[in-house]
């Protein structure tokens, strides 16, 4: 049951290019966006897609991954948890952001597929 807990999977498109960072020598981070559809049939029995925004992190080796394999518009199907975390700016305003860290990225597709 261990895997269970805080577990995420979703396959989705990039809807941005991944931001690569480099921490030192021994850190790298990549960010990017993900778009997820959903389809429903609304009252009158038309299909309606719903599309979902996720922000996706990944660190060290699966974020040189991502630096190598990833572009918008890729297909890709991805496993990790949810993390929340908040940050102050520059003018005191708390904002908060939900992020899926991934640990494991399977590339499908490019867009143009």
């Amino acid at each position: 049951m261990k895997t269970l807990r805080n577990s995420v999977n979703l396959i989705g498109r990039l809807g941005n290019d991944p931001e690569i960072k480099s921490f030192g020598n021994d850190r790298t981070m990549a960010r990017f966006s993900l778009a997820t559809d959903d389809y429903f049939r609304d009252k009158n029995g038309e299909t309606v897609k719903q599309t979902q925004w996720h922000n996706i992190v990944a660190w060290n080796g699966t974020a040189q991954v991502v630096s190598k394999l990833l572009s918008k518009g890729k297909e890709v199907a991805l496993h990790g948890k949810l993390s929340n975390r908040s940050w102050e700016d520059d003018k005191g305003t708390k904002h908060y952001i939900t992020e899926v860290v991934a640990d494991e990225i399977v590339v499908f597709s490019s867009k143009e597929q």
